[in-house]
């Protein structure tokens, strides 16, 4: 798998984004979602089979979470510096070695190394999809692809709300080991795909700079890895939090922002950074929108369960419009590049979601749980995509591996607040008055989202790049 070193002529006619080149980033994309919800209903198989405690199991859960925050810019970063491509490729590698490892793990140790090998290695997905979409679209000429940004939003959306029905029929037809076992076939379909119909990267002259190492900042790459890691661990116990926690992650904060103002290649431009205070916005942005979106996903479904008596399938097909609703509306919505209207609409819809939540009740009927659903959908497929655009605009050609990883990043951050703010609310059980007070976090969100996106003259109406 050798790598080109001078451009490739583009015929005139090829079309730049047939099926054929965006199905191996879609596939790719969703490995990381897919993997992170998809292991929920094997974790008592797990605790049983190891003879370990549900607590125990359950930290694999944070594992992916913990290794894609970090992993998917330092992704983007080498999709710079070896091609996208090859990172793409890579990384699927990585996956199916972590299958392999989780399917033959003896004990709970081995499967924590394997759900990181799994985390480190779907990380590569998005930013590295990102940059080759980026690559095509300046090779091509072609404008904004909204709808290929569209097909990558779906594919996120879709597999995360799959991962949990996916993973009871594995577990139930094959055992638990089943949901490590398949991220082998699911990679190496992606790397044949991707070898056969992704074109080979293009090195431009002078794009490798610097030795390995600084090309890599490894230094950087810690100290942002030390940051976030301490901030979603600080943000997992917020009931009894861990204030020393909370200044050590200010210190590696600190430490990050000073060396990658000096290092001579950085991870993350920060002087670039700094000064673009609408990509700094939409990074606020996303984490706040996706913060409520899993509010709803989980908060929401532990109540219904609870008070409402529903079984985890009702559950399911209650929550089931919310999928449905954002992928309709993603696909309307990509189409058009539209950035300013949805974002705004997204706002007012996780509004309208947080009050209707403080008048609902153990009395509640179904049929409002199914409309909330459907209001949430809206919030989530607008939000997503409206984001993603906003990122895509905002962003250098030369970042947008970086800045994508930082935007999924966000989103790995706002799952992990949403679990504290959760567990604040309902304590040991999920009752009504817990759920009022996630009503009332929710309709804050959504007014901060509201407002953000109405006096943010940086977001235009239409995507025009």
């Amino acid at each position: 798998m050798e790598t080109e070193t001078q451009p490739l002529k583009t015929p005139v006619s090829e079309k730049p984004f047939t099926w054929r080149f965006v199905a191996p980033l879609m596939w790719g994309s969703t490995l990381n979602p897919i993997n992170s919800s998809i292991l929920a209903t094997a974790l008592l198989g797990i605790a049983t089979g190891l003879n370990v405690t549900l607590a125990e199991a359950t930290t694999l859960v944070a594992a992916v979470y913990l290794a894609s925050a970090v992993g998917q810019p330092t992704m983007g970063k080498l999709a710079t510096h070896f091609g996208p491509r090859r990172v793409f490729v890579s990384g699927m590698s990585v996956v199916a070695v972590g299958g392999l490892v989780g399917w033959l793990a003896p004990n709970i140790a081995w499967l924590l190394v394997s759900r990181l090998l799994i985390g480190i290695g779907t990380s590569a997905g998005y930013p590295t999809a990102m940059t080759m979409i980026r690559q095509r679209v300046d090779t091509f000429q072609t404008g904004v692809p909204g709808n290929v940004l569209g097909s990558l939003s779906i594919a996120g959306q879709v597999t995360t709300a799959l991962g949990l029905p996916l993973g009871g029929v594995l577990v139930g037809l094959f055992g638990w080991r089943a949901v490590f076992f398949i991220n082998i076939p699911l990679a190496l379909i992606g790397i044949t795909g991707t070898l056969v119909w992704v074109p080979r990267d293009v090195i431009k002259p002078g794009q490798r700079r610097g030795s390995l190492l600084q090309a890599l900042d490894p230094l950087g790459i810690t100290l942002f890895a030390g940051s976030i890691i301490g901030l979603l661990v600080f943000l997992q116990n917020l009931k009894e939090p861990l204030w020393w926690l909370g200044a050590v992650v200010v210190v590696f904060l600190g430490a990050f922002i000073a060396w990658e103002r000096q290092a001579k290649i950085p991870f993350v431009d920060i002087p670039m950074l700094s000064r673009n205070r609408p990509l700094q916005r939409t990074y606020l942005r996303n984490f706040l929108a996706l913060t409520a979106l899993y509010l709803a996903l989980y908060g929401l479904s532990q109540w219904m369960e609870q008070s409402l008596a529903l079984s985890a399938t009702t559950v399911g097909l209650v929550l089931l419009p919310l999928t449905l609703v954002a992928i309709a509306i993603t696909a309307i919505v990509s189409r058009r590049n539209l950035m300013r209207g949805p974002l705004l609409i997204t706002g007012v819809c996780i509004i309208a979601s947080g009050v209707t939540l403080i008048f609902v009740n153990s009395q509640t009927s179904i049929a409002v749980m199914v409309g909330l659903s459907i209001i949430m959908g809206l919030a989530s497929g607008l939000g997503n995509i409206g984001n993603q655009l906003t990122l895509y605009q905002q962003s250098p050609s030369s970042e947008i591996g970086v800045a994508a990883g930082l935007l999924r990043a966000s989103t790995n951050v706002g799952a992990i607040f949403s679990s504290s703010i959760i567990a604040l609310a309902f304590g040991k059980a999920a009752t009504d008055g817990g759920l009022h007070n996630i009503a009332y976090a929710f309709s804050v969100l959504g007014i901060i989202v509201f407002l953000m996106v109405a006096f943010d003259r940086a977001i235009p109406w239409k995507a025009t790049r």
